[in-house]
């Protein structure tokens, strides 16, 4: 038995290793007996501790939850925990890299949209808990001079997500969440890849497919580009009528005329 008065970092870092492996080892000694013994009370919080991180990645992947069931879920997510914990009390950001774990899991090979699903889903999530920014104010746009205008980059809102996925995912999504089977058993999988626009709206999150110009063009202005080069991407006599429309939707809130200034985009 460890009888010594253990610091706040050595308590911290016994406490974690039994939550997180279910190793108590000192711990037993510094948590206090009472009607239970302190094994016990360890394994109450641990049972606390992934249930709580189980509950919050099943509130930011309802999809992925009903695509594969309660019980799968659970273990998927026990062990998701188990390799990367919070890193914040604020758990409405935890869950970044479920989707890439869940790519990586054997279990999940039978479900190979599981992954892209996830992926969208944890935009949706971004957008929805996004800070309110204003839009851009387009008369910021026409006191620039030619020259001014063709190296200025247009800074996104964090409302305004893009991604890429190599399978139908916003169908899938849409089908799950919407209990409709018989949308789910039309998709085609092959129907990819697909470029989506997420973005949050009064009603709530909005995912839109993108031509392929559209993705270029708007992949270019969220990732940092000069409007001329970012213009330059897309193909078509619409290419103005696009960018006037990125504008009047609001997806910019503000302007950088060099690559330091830019914010890093919100682009996955």
């Amino acid at each position: 038995m460890n009888q010594h008065s253990p610091t706040l970092l050595e308590l911290q870092r016994s406490i974690q290793r039994s939550m997180l492996d279910g190793v108590d080892g000192d711990a037993t000694s510094w948590v206090a007996g009472d009607r239970l013994n302190s094994g016990m009370r360890l394994g109450i919080y641990r049972n606390t501790s992934v249930s709580v991180m189980t509950t919050a990645l099943r509130l930011v992947f309802p999809a992925v939850h009903r695509l594969v069931g309660e019980e799968c879920f659970e273990g998927a997510s026990r062990l998701f925990a188990a390799q990367a914990p919070p890193r914040s009390a604020w758990l409405d950001e935890y869950g970044s890299d479920f989707p890439a774990f869940l790519a990586q899991l054997p279990h999940a090979v039978s479900v190979p949209y599981l992954a892209d699903v996830a992926r969208l889903e944890w935009q949706v999530n971004l957008v929805l808990h996004a800070p309110e920014t204003p839009p851009l104010e387009l008369a910021r746009l026409t006191a620039l001079s030619e020259s001014q205008l063709a190296q200025t980059r247009l800074v996104p809102r964090p409302e305004v997500r893009l991604m890429r996925c190599e399978c139908p995912a916003d169908a899938i999504w849409r089908a799950v969440l919407g209990g409709d089977d018989r949308a789910m058993a039309k998709i085609d999988l092959a129907d990819a890849p697909v470029c989506l626009r997420v973005w949050r709206t009064e009603s709530g999150p909005e995912v839109v497919r993108l031509s392929e110009n559209e993705w270029r063009m708007l992949d270019a202005l969220f990732s940092g580009q000069p409007l001329h080069a970012a213009l330059t991407e897309a193909r078509g006599e619409q290419t103005y009528a696009l960018l006037a429309a990125y504008l009047a939707h609001g997806y910019f809130r503000d302007l950088a005329c060099n690559a330091s200034s830019f914010a890093q985009s919100p682009q996955e």
